[in-house]
């Protein structure tokens, strides 16, 4: 259940404009404000059922844009990599600062650095 729900709630980030003002109230109740079905029925004066269907819908919606697109895959995918590229880059620093002590290789591991910084806040925006 906690990977559906971290699941849909990126699908949500990514895509959640697309859905109606009601799928995504019922939909952020319901996922990011942990309320149950029979509540949000509740204060919305519906059936359980009738949430269901729209937070259904919803997750119908978010699914099929990720199918066509792969955006939120290629995401994963993409934060992978970075990582993978940072601890790299930490290693080539230490392993400079141990053993080679070179100025155009502190300059270059600094730039990269920064182009490395550059993409992950790119990608949080």
């Amino acid at each position: 259940m906690k990977n559906q729900s971290y699941r849909m709630t990126m699908l949500f980030d990514f895509f959640g404009e697309v859905l109606t003002a009601r799928q995504k109230e019922f939909f952020d109740l319901y996922y990011n404000e942990d309320l149950s079905l029979a509540e949000i029925a509740e204060n919305y004066n519906i059936t359980r059922q009738g949430v269901r269907d729209v937070i259904v819908r919803a997750e119908a919606i978010l699914t099929e844009l990720e199918d066509k697109t792969g955006i939120v895959r290629r995401f994963h995918h993409m934060q992978s990599h970075l990582s993978g590229i940072g601890d790299a880059l930490v290693a080539l620093d230490t392993y400079n600062d141990t053993a080679l002590q070179n100025d155009t290789i502190y300059e270059i591991c600094d730039t990269l650095s920064s182009h490395l910084e550059a993409l992950r806040q790119n990608q949080e925006s």
